[in-house]
């Protein structure tokens, strides 16, 4: 069975893709605040104000798993260059298994976070 080498450059690669998107959902974050705000001073009614609270929340929860992931780039990051100053292009078994937590974290937020706007864009069309 041959063993297929990964090398730290690939992972840098998807870190700074991953740094990107978590970015991009920050700014997101910031345009649906706004909406946030907007609507709140719209309405009066207890069950959109639950809502809008609910999603208040929801986006808390986002932003608060968007540094968690930075944090952890960070520091795979610091990891792979401290290889690389060292001479070795190939990180080992454990770090590799490491940066696939880190991937499966992202990919299971990317989906809980496009669902989150999915619902967020049918309460705008509702309230807006």
């Amino acid at each position: 069975m041959e063993t297929k080498a990964v090398y730290n450059p690939d992972l840098h690669f998807e870190h700074k893709q991953w740094e990107k998107e978590l970015e991009f959902w920050e700014d997101e974050l910031k345009s649906f605040q706004n909406r946030l705000d907007e609507l709140v001073n719209r309405w009066t009614d207890k069950k959109v104000l639950a809502e809008l609270n609910e999603f208040q929340n929801q986006f808390l929860i986002h932003k608060s798993k968007i540094e968690e992931f930075k944090e952890k780039i960070q520091a795979h990051e610091l990891n792979i260059s401290r290889h690389l100053e060292a001479h070795e292009d190939v990180i080992d078994r454990s770090h590799f298994e490491h940066h696939k937590k880190i991937r499966a974290g992202i990919e299971t937020e990317r989906s809980i976070y496009n669902d989150l706007k999915k619902q967020f864009f049918r309460f705008l069309s509702k309230y807006m």
